[in-house]
């Protein structure tokens, strides 16, 4: 993580690497991008049901290793969500964005697809599973569906042990597990990662947020929704019985439900992800985000 007080090049920030950025998609265009358009081609429904009704999410600051949470994450967000969007969530006590305390958004080199390394002047690399995680963002207004083409979506999670990067002890100076995409002309992103572990209070998850485009998401105050999306109970098994590194996972997660979690209780069927693969081969985690 980089110090104000110590710039260096790759302490520049996001505003620094997007001509970098836009002058590699204008190279993919001239190639074609066929590699690219390819992998992401992966995102489509989850078959999941849209919630019955519009609401006002009173969102409460999660639990989360290392005791209690520090004071900032969480609360009322007043955001309104009409029927069939995302549900907007809390960001969490450890959000990296700015909202409470270190935004990694701001750092040159968050716009990645492989979160499991930090970058900059960390160098940690997060153990686990490995997984990828496809997300295909759109507009929906009514029965209109429109592709966010150029969204760009912040994406971060708990390593295997549950820590959170930027803010437990142990991995403070990580910021692994952290990272922006940018969706392609059918709303299309990817990240590759690992699979989260499951910690006290919480069913397995993923926290996201969506902005208008790479140049917004500097900070929280631009995104149009926060959300999180929730991992299935069957893969959750299977990774916390069998995987290597998840023992503490599995006591903890069969202490948890998604009706007595504090984010997914109050109805989790668009935020339900499907999950296809194994623990050798690795999974891919695909979520819709309408917003």
């Amino acid at each position: 993580m980089s110090h104000s007080d110590d710039i260096e090049d790759h302490d520049l920030g996001l505003s620094h690497d997007l001509p970098r950025i836009m002058a590699r998609r204008g190279l993919l265009g001239l190639l074609g991008g066929v590699g690219a358009a390819a992998a992401l081609t992966a995102c489509g429904s989850d078959g999941s049901t849209p919630d019955s009704a519009s609401s006002t999410t009173s969102a409460t600051t999660n639990g989360g290793p290392g005791g209690a949470p520090p004071a900032g994450g969480g609360g009322d967000t007043g955001v309104t969500v009409a029927d069939g969007e995302i549900p907007e969530e809390t960001a969490g006590p450890y959000p990296g964005d700015g909202s409470n305390g270190p935004n990694v958004l701001t750092e040159s080199g968050v716009v990645r697809s492989d979160i499991t390394t930090s970058f900059g002047s960390a160098s940690g690399v997060a153990a686990g599973v490995p997984t990828t995680v496809n997300l295909k963002v759109y507009d929906l207004n009514g029965d209109s569906i429109t592709a966010l083409a150029g969204a760009a979506v912040y994406l971060w999670h708990c390593d295997r042990d549950g820590r959170y990067s930027l803010y437990d002890d142990e991995v403070s100076g990580e910021n692994y597990l952290r990272g922006v995409q940018e969706a392609d002309a059918d709303g299309n992103l990817t990240f590759t990662t690992i699979f989260p572990a499951c910690y006290q209070g919480r069913w397995p998850h993923m926290h996201f947020e969506v902005y208008e485009s790479l140049a917004a998401a500097t900070s929280a105050t631009n995104k149009l929704r926060t959300s999180q999306l929730a991992l299935p109970e069957d893969v959750c098994n299977d990774v916390y019985a069998n995987a290597d590194g998840y023992d503490s996972s599995q006591s903890t997660f069969a202490g948890v439900s998604l009706d007595s979690d504090n984010v997914f209780s109050d109805g989790h069927s668009l935020q339900l992800a499907t999950v296809t693969g194994s623990i050798d081969d690795g999974y891919t985690v695909t979520l819709n985000v309408p917003v």
